[in-house]
């Protein structure tokens, strides 16, 4: 296997062709070319090097992947952007994802956007629902949401679990509304369409399983999300849309305003936030849910009406790992 290794000196870059392999027990690791100081270097480079050519195709996808991310954040580190206290080194990581997605995913085919989008959402609903127990798997997932396929065995719930959350994330892509009681409403509603038909904020108290905090009493519920929305107004100009997006997302969770489907609404919102800022969506995936739990809860002890930063710390970059993630994996 052959992939491409960066090495800093005296705070310079330096490329390398490598190839690894396995011996035993051991993994056996060699740098077979020198590839440049800058991902153009690079580029041309491995043109140049026709005894790995085979190599080097069998690797395409990861050493394009790395490519395309270091080009982009090479862009976005001679911009010295201003330091955000939350997301810190992964801050440059981010903004190369936004000028990927504007400069080169929003500029391409129509039909090709559409199909990395519908992979996404298939991505996407079968991680959020699975996050709240829904047992379809991705595969059942793509095909039911692709091929029209329904899955056997499964519950007309998890079905429409699936199929409401794809229905409402194209809508909100084609929507820049304002935050507001009656659209976070309207979303919920939307996503729990033939699931549970107790809609509205809600009037009877709930336990919340496994949390650091009591959801509000159901008569606060309203006033609650009147601070939520209050804090969201006066921060949404001044908190970099990654910071603002999770913090509104764990607030929400606390808050807990509705009888059912108040993590797959909070998800949804967290990424309605980031596309309404010009960022591309997130995925919470399954396979983090436990450093995801954690990681909310880490910030339970936080007021509803601000936000310190060693209270979001954990939340923020668990949030920023797993949008950088996302993001390589499906738009490139």
């Amino acid at each position: 296997m052959v992939y491409i290794y960066k090495k800093i000196v005296s705070g310079k870059p330096y490329y390398y062709l490598r190839a690894s392999k396995r011996s035993g027990k051991r993994i056996i690791t060699k740098d077979i070319a020198y590839l440049g100081n800058s991902i153009e270097d690079v580029r041309k480079s491995l043109e140049k090097i026709p005894e790995y050519k085979e190599e080097i195709r069998k690797a395409y996808r990861t050493i394009n992947l790395f490519l395309e991310s270091n080009y982009y954040l090479e862009k976005i580190k001679s911009q010295k952007l201003k330091k955000d206290e939350l997301i810190k080194d992964k801050l440059e990581e981010i903004e190369a994802c936004k000028f990927h997605y504007t400069r080169v995913f929003n500029k391409k085919n129509e039909k090709t956007k559409q199909e990395i989008l519908k992979n996404f959402v298939v991505e996407y609903t079968y991680n959020t629902a699975s996050i709240e127990g829904n047992t379809i798997n991705l595969e059942e997932a793509r095909n039911l949401l692709q091929e029209g396929l329904t899955p056997k065995d499964k519950t007309l719930r998890e079905i429409y679990d699936l199929q409401n959350s794809e229905k409402v994330f194209f809508e909100i892509l084609k929507t820049r509304e304002e935050i507001t009681h009656q659209f976070i409403i309207r979303i919920h509603d939307k996503l729990i369409e033939n699931i549970d038909q107790r809609k509205g904020y809600r009037t009877a108290d709930i336990r919340v399983i496994r949390s650091n905090f009591d959801a509000t009493p159901a008569p606060y519920v309203k006033t609650d999300m009147d601070l939520l929305l209050k804090w969201y107004e006066k921060n949404k100009n001044i908190a970099h849309p990654l910071v603002l997006a999770t913090v509104f997302h764990h607030k929400f969770e606390k808050i807990h305003p509705f009888m059912d489907g108040n993590g797959r609404t909070g998800r949804m919102l967290l990424n309605y936030i980031l596309i309404k800022n010009h960022y591309p969506p997130m995925i919470v995936h399954k396979k983090t849910r436990n450093e995801y739990l954690d990681s909310l809860r880490s910030a339970d002890k936080s007021k509803l009406t601000n936000f310190k930063l060693e209270e979001y710390k954990n939340l923020v970059q668990f949030n920023a790992q797993e949008f950088i993630n996302t993001y390589w994996d499906i738009f490139l």
